[in-house]
């Protein structure tokens, strides 16, 4: 089971806890029994090779798991709270979803 924790140590129980990218790590190299170095490549290659598919519009199913797609949204406006309004511009226009 993966270690779960919460997102700093004075947050309320309602929070969500979350899992943290070491903490996959060490779980590969716990079940595989592989060196920790070595569980940390293979995650930061699964990682990357997503990473790549998105950049380049594919969608991303993993049976059991979950589906990840990026899907195109709005450009989002930020208001100041003096008079002048701010443009937010995030380049892409694209959210990752999960």
């Amino acid at each position: 089971m993966l270690l779960l924790r919460r997102r700093s140590p004075g947050e309320a129980e309602k929070r969500p806890l979350v899992v943290i990218k070491l903490d996959i790590i060490n779980r590969v190299a716990d079940k595989t029994g592989v060196p920790k170095m070595k569980a940390e490549q293979a995650v930061e290659a699964l990682f990357h090779s997503m990473k790549e598919a998105l950049t380049r519009g594919e969608r991303i199913e993993l049976r059991g798991f979950g589906v990840f797609v990026v899907k195109p949204r709005k450009d989002l406006q930020a208001h100041d709270d003096g008079d002048a309004d701010i443009d937010v511009d995030d380049d892409s226009g694209d959210d990752d979803e999960f």
